[in-house]
């Protein structure tokens, strides 16, 4: 996968390679021969000189600034800091009060980053077509919207051996579990979400994503635990499928000894098992701790989105043997770790990427929270 070391800020000679305005006909262009014109430039407070140019076609004009990530920021240099705050578990308000800017600077940052890390994960799945050759082990990791009567999962199919997140999709249920009579009383208070097909939905659309990336000759080797969604969704391609299940034993208190049989289900579900603890290591809104509740799903899967680009780009495979490689090293997107500016350095376009369409809605943030009266869609048109 080709992706620039330098951020397009810094590039001092930059030649735009399509329009960035998503109605001209150049926007989509993938060949070479993309017509424009300088059309003078403007300083800032940091940069000398930022070059504008016009489109030949849609007679627009744009400058190098439209391809950046900062696009449209009075502070882009809060981006890297608040990315690697973000995955360190930092509170909107800590990184307020650490960066000098506002609560709400945060948060709005935090949405934008969630939402180019979508692309990005996007980007990269559409250089792996046809190359996905290791088996995939998915799990749902579970966690709670807003409150503990709005739990819900996210699929999250990772590579057995590279460690590599092929993707998230959200699977919102109602809450199990036994409860009191006074919980049962504020649960049906409270408003109803739509589940968008819940867990049989969300393992089908992940089961399709993954066979676009597996050769045709072959079918889709995957491992789970055991869970009667992943049985229909195997069902649902049969003959491309086949699912080994290493369902979830009961377990007895904390040191007994482990049967032959949970070592064999621990060994196959390891990838997704160190997966979840370290989401829960890193994340403090999924820690199961009631004042850390993330309240919104949109918001929840922008930060899931970015912890997966900072899990397959940024962090070693292994920090323990150690293994300085990264999960897209291991699978062949790239050829060394990035850093969080690597991460930042282009701005990437929804309309040119093939973004699966419920990653088009959490991008559009339409997954929204009924019980929260203002849920904030994200509908600029020319903004990122």
């Amino acid at each position: 996968m080709r992706w620039p070391r330098i951020p397009v800020e810094r590039l001092r000679f930059f030649r735009p390679r399509f329009c960035p305005w998503p109605e001209c006909p150049e926007h989509t262009r993938r060949s070479p021969g993309y017509r424009f014109r300088h059309h003078g430039g403007y300083a800032t407070r940091r940069r000398s000189c930022v070059p504008r140019f016009r489109c030949s076609i849609c007679r627009r004009t744009f400058s190098r600034q439209s391809f950046a990530v900062s696009y449209y920021l009075k502070r882009p240099e809060l981006l890297v800091p608040v990315a690697a705050g973000l995955q360190a578990g930092s509170a909107h308000r800590q990184l307020a009060r650490t960066l000098g800017c506002a609560p709400s600077t945060v948060t709005r940052l935090s949405a934008r980053l969630g939402r180019h890390a979508i692309l990005l994960t996007a980007h990269a799945l559409q250089h792996l077509e046809g190359h996905l050759s290791e088996p995939v082990v998915l799990d749902h990791f579970e966690t709670f919207e807003f409150t503990q009567d709005f739990p819900f999962g996210v699929a999250t199919p990772v590579g057995r051996d590279s460690w590599f997140i092929y993707g998230l999709d959200p699977a919102l249920h109602l809450r199990t579990g036994t409860r009191s009579a006074a919980q049962q009383k504020r649960l049906a208070r409270r408003p109803r979400r739509t589940l968008h097909g819940g867990y049989d939905a969300s393992s089908a659309r992940v089961v399709e994503q993954l066979l676009r990336l597996v050769p045709a000759s072959r079918p889709l080797d995957l491992a789970g635990d055991g869970h009667p969604a992943y049985d229909r969704a195997a069902e649902r391609f049969a003959g491309r499928v086949e699912l080994r299940r290493f369902p979830n034993l009961r377990r007895g208190p904390k040191g007994t000894p482990r049967t032959p049989e949970m070592v064999v289900r621990d060994q196959a579900m390891f990838p997704a098992d160190s997966l979840h603890a370290l989401l829960r290591h890193t994340l403090a809104h999924h820690r199961r701790e009631t004042i850390a509740f993330g309240r919104r799903i949109n918001a929840l899967m922008e930060r899931l989105f970015l912890a997966t680009v900072w899990r397959n780009f940024v962090k070693w495979r292994s920090e323990r043997k150690p293994d300085p490689d990264s999960p897209a090293m291991r699978v062949g997107l790239t050829g060394e770790r990035w850093k969080w500016r690597r991460v930042l350095a282009r701005r990437l376009f929804p309309g040119r990427e093939q973004v699966p369409p419920v990653w088009q809605e959490l991008y559009r943030r339409d997954w929204t929270t009924p019980v929260l009266r203002s849920n904030t869609l994200h509908r600029l048109v020319h903004a990122y």
